[in-house]
């Protein structure tokens, strides 16, 4: 098996209001976190990933990402490139030593992201 989707990003300029949509869409439990409301889906399953809903104050506020994780996350940006694609923003370290991430485009245009962990 490849690299797996680990997480996702979903973008509002009014997390309060986000937060009360998808909790009460869907079920999920959002709890505040250092930079994002970090979301848990399929509470109670055991299924779905978690991710967050991030209000970073600046465009693009709007937008929906999944990461990808890699190993090695340098190398990862390398292979977009050789490719056809291109990195856009990074990579990058997430402060807290809580591992890096970088976003990239594909062939098509599609934004998506890179996530290496910790260590």
């Amino acid at each position: 098996m490849g690299d797996p989707v680990v997480r996702f990003e979903i973008g509002c300029k009014d997390r309060p209001a986000a937060k009360s949509f998808y909790e009460t869409t869907f079920g999920w439990t959002i709890e505040a976190g250092d930079m994002t409301g970090e979301a848990t889906t399929g509470a109670g399953a055991g299924a779905g990933i978690n991710g967050a809903l991030t209000a970073l104050g600046h465009e693009p506020h709007h937008y929906v990402m999944v990461y990808i994780e890699v190993a090695d996350i340098d190398a990862a940006a390398a292979r977009v490139a050789d490719n056809g694609g291109a990195v856009t923003i990074g990579p990058l370290d997430i402060p807290g030593d809580k591992g890096r991430f970088a976003w990239f485009q594909d062939p098509e245009g599609n934004t998506l992201g890179l996530f290496q962990p910790p260590g």
